[in-house]
């Protein structure tokens, strides 16, 4: 029976009292799991001296080690896994830290558990029965292709594992379909968005809903994609170790993430000391599986920076809202001492009109300064106009980076399909200053 309004799960509007006590139980319960049925967590928690019946309160999640990714590695393939091989239905992988993939297990009922939660991320923006889901992601190792195929279905929407690729046949199923909802990176939506433009069917498009996540994203990318598509365009939180997407999603007040508490146990912390940050801080993420059978992860270090918010939702919710993922710690570039996300110099290009929709980044090193230029393809009657017009945009963009930023930044302006597109997590840096 497909998911609808006699499935709406309750504790989404849980009181908040009633929502830490079920977290709180259920953190136990994975400490637990963890300690009986993972060698590499009792040894650590032994090397700690620490029990699982010490865990008292919810700020005692302190007392046990970090997670963090060198440890998949250490455990390739199953050291991780808190069930017997023949209990596990499902492998996904994705990329390790030393060559080694790192590989997360499932039992039927994660999958089970994994398609519910990512069925309440898609009902909560609208998707429903008859909806036509067409989900533009990898199906293969990535878990955002099964990930979301099992949600729609669930929901009772049409789905179409249209997975990446072959761009303008993609665009002739959405009209010929009649596509109401679609899934994507947002690097690929853009693409996609250029050759709508290119073929001029957007007035035959019929959607409503984007889903889009995997990597960092600003809102003027979103407004492209809104103005574009004329849809509602959502972020999509999630990474393999805590299942894959459904982690975290933007309700239709599209202000925050909702990150699913009775799910997972969050914590944001200094990146440097792994200390908490204050209420209102950007910090690392760090996660602990409250549900997962197979793989009951403690306080995974994500790398991603954010911000907690914790007040009540206008929308009803309960839930804890993630801040818009700012970007990875280590996909942080430090430039002359200076920190730098690159979603912070998308968050500029986007917002500039005669921009167009990609850019790159390249670092060198000249006499042992590091230099910054930013690739930056522009609208195709920009290079028809003035030599003139061109340099004043290159200045109009070198200034704009430098109030966000505050470091001069040089800008080469590109013809539109100059730099190579992705059809998954776009490659946004290329950093030569090591060669």
């Amino acid at each position: 029976m497909p998911w609808n309004d006699e499935y709406w799960d309750k504790e989404e509007v849980l009181p908040q009292k009633e929502l830490e006590e079920l977290q709180f139980k259920r953190l136990k319960s994975a400490i637990r799991r963890a300690y009986d049925h993972v060698e590499f967590y009792r040894r650590r928690l032994k090397e700690a001296n620490i029990d699982p019946d010490d865990i008292k309160k919810p700020d005692d999640i302190a007392k046990i080690p970090f997670t963090k990714r060198e440890h998949f590695a250490q455990n390739y393939p199953f050291g991780l896994f808190a069930v017997p091989k023949e209990r596990i239905v499902r492998i996904h992988t994705s990329s390790g830290t030393s060559g080694k993939p790192k590989v997360v297990g499932y039992t039927a009922k994660d999958i089970e558990t994994w398609a519910n939660m990512v069925a309440r991320c898609l009902y909560m923006v609208g998707v429903r029965p008859g909806d036509v889901f067409q989900n533009m992601s990898n199906y293969a190792f990535f878990t955002g292709g099964l990930g979301f195929h099992y949600a729609a279905e669930r929901i009772g929407a049409v789905t179409i594992p249209a997975g990446v690729g072959n761009t303008e046949r993609q665009i002739q199923y959405m009209v010929d379909f009649g596509t109401t909802a679609v899934h994507a990176t947002p690097s690929y939506a853009m693409h996609v968005k250029e050759v709508v433009e290119e073929m001029g069917v957007a007035d035959k498009l019929k959607l409503r809903i984007g889903c889009f996540g995997a990597e960092p994203w600003s809102e003027n990318t979103r407004k492209r994609l809104e103005d574009a598509f004329g849809i509602k365009a959502y972020d999509s939180y999630g990474l393999s170790e805590m299942n894959g997407p459904g982690v975290a999603f933007e309700c239709k007040e599209q202000h925050g993430l909702h990150i699913w508490a009775d799910h997972y146990f969050i914590e944001v912390v200094d990146p440097k000391t792994g200390e908490p940050v204050g209420e209102g801080e950007k910090g690392e993420l760090v996660l602990t599986a409250l549900t997962k059978e197979a793989m009951p992860i403690l306080r995974y270090r994500t790398g991603d920076i954010t911000i907690i918010e914790n007040e009540k939702c206008a929308c009803g919710r309960t839930h804890p809202r993630l801040m818009r993922i700012l970007g990875r710690s280590d996909d942080m570039l430090i430039v002359r001492g200076i920190n730098v996300f690159p979603s912070q110099i998308e968050h500029v290009l986007m917002q500039i009109p005669e921009v167009g929709d990609n850019f790159q980044i390249v670092l060198t090193r000249k006499e042992e300064l590091d230099e910054i230029t930013v690739r930056v393809e522009v609208r195709d009657e920009i290079f028809t106009g003035e030599l003139r017009d061109l340099k004043e945009l290159q200045q109009k963009i070198q200034r704009a980076l430098q109030r966000e930023l505050l470091l001069r930044t040089n800008v080469e302006l590109v013809e539109k399909g100059s730099i190579e597109r992705s059809m998954g997590k776009a490659k946004r840096v290329i950093d030569l200053r090591s060669i």
